[in-house]
């Protein structure tokens, strides 16, 4: 009977709510929302110095708290409703669509709540680098380079390839993709970290199995205002582009490397039309990248942290599709056991779970 489906998908929606009204009590969002409220509703508020800064924190705490009740009080009034018509097929068919829609906007709104760190509504520069082991490597850092780039374009995220390193006889060296959208940091910082394939081996002709490894590193976009660089700091150098590109690729020397020679961190980008677009772009990512750093030195001077190298024991999942088919979260244990729809860019279930994860850090 659809009263019984729509009870269903009723209760499948409560284990986000459980998981919205966890965080929102754990971040005193509630607290927050009525000490804002009262300060910015104070007579004397006009000549607070921070007046502006304020405001838009208070409106931000107030959306969160107006969707908090409103996404419950709509959960409630679903339940109770389905109940009242109850024999009434006709009615219960117009809840149905209302809890279609109520379940999208709980995942969404469980989403919002999660990306609350400093830097997760920035876009943001997403590097994949193949481990040891040459083509079969190379092959899987190009596996992840599509998984990305398809979760892209699921999520509705603007993504370009800005830089492209082909392998010798297959796959790619490396790649580094530019997400433009707002909360990229955040949605895609689960992503930071070693990943390990397990497979037959396309290219052994003894079809023995292999492990591979790869590296993905996020970097958030960087605000002109925090960095300077100097000029002199800096090593430019142009080449012809090469891999995936428009009409312009390995026709002139658009492409451009910088090295930052105190640091020695090297970027380069060549998906741009024009080597003055290229180096703005690449300027781009080297800010992002000093401010990282930066931002790393503080929190090793806090605590230690070891640097992990891309082989066994560093990696954050598994991809396993011989002899049986898995995916692994490491951090939160999360397992998939339909490979294809991963490696399809259907990511967003280890993404919300490591931002349960890591909210409850």
């Amino acid at each position: 009977m659809l009263i019984d489906e729509l009870r269903e998908e009723l209760k499948a929606i409560e284990p986000d709510l459980e998981t919205i009204k966890a965080f929102y009590k754990n971040a005193g969002i509630e607290e927050k929302f009525n000490a804002l409220h009262s300060q910015v509703h104070a007579e004397d508020f006009w000549q607070h110095p921070d007046q502006i800064k304020i405001s838009k924190e208070y409106q931000h705490i107030k959306q969160l708290h107006n969707d908090f009740q409103e996404t419950l009080s709509t959960f409630d009034d679903n339940k109770e409703l389905i109940e009242l018509f109850g024999e009434n097929e006709e009615e219960l068919k117009r809840c149905e669509g209302d809890i279609k829609i109520l379940r999208r906007k709980v995942g969404r709104f469980k989403i919002e709540l999660l990306l609350n760190q400093e830097n997760d509504d920035k876009a943001c520069f997403l590097n994949i680098n193949s481990g040891a082991g040459g083509t079969e490597s190379q092959d899987w850092a190009d596996m992840l380079l599509r998984m990305y780039l398809r979760f892209c374009e699921r999520e509705k995220l603007k993504v370009d390839i800005i830089d492209y390193q082909a392998g010798e006889e297959a796959g790619i060296k490396s790649a580094t993709l530019y997400i433009k959208s707002k909360n990229a940091t955040g949605l895609l910082t689960s992503e930071s970290g070693i990943h390990r394939l397990v497979r037959i081996s396309p290219f052994d002709s003894n079809k023995r199995r292999h492990t591979s490894f790869a590296a993905v590193s996020i970097t958030p976009e960087a605000i002109d205002e925090k960095i300077e660089i100097d000029e002199n700091d800096l090593r430019i150098d142009t080449y012809r582009a090469g891999g995936a590109g428009g009409q312009h690729v390995n026709k002139t020397d658009s492409a451009v490397r910088i090295t930052h020679l105190p640091t020695n961190i090297v970027v380069q980008c060549q998906n741009e039309r024009s080597q003055l677009q290229n180096k703005q772009t690449a300027m781009k990512m080297l800010k992002a990248k000093l401010i990282e750093k930066q931002e790393e030195e503080k929190r090793a001077r806090e605590k230690a942290v070891e640097k992990k190298k891309i082989e066994w024991g560093s990696q954050i999942r598994s991809y396993v599709l011989h002899p049986y088919k898995m995916i692994k979260d490491h951090r939160t244990n999360l397992e998939h056991h339909q490979p294809d729809h991963v490696l399809d860019g259907d990511i967003m279930g280890f993404i919300e779970n490591f931002l349960v994860f890591r909210a409850s850090d």
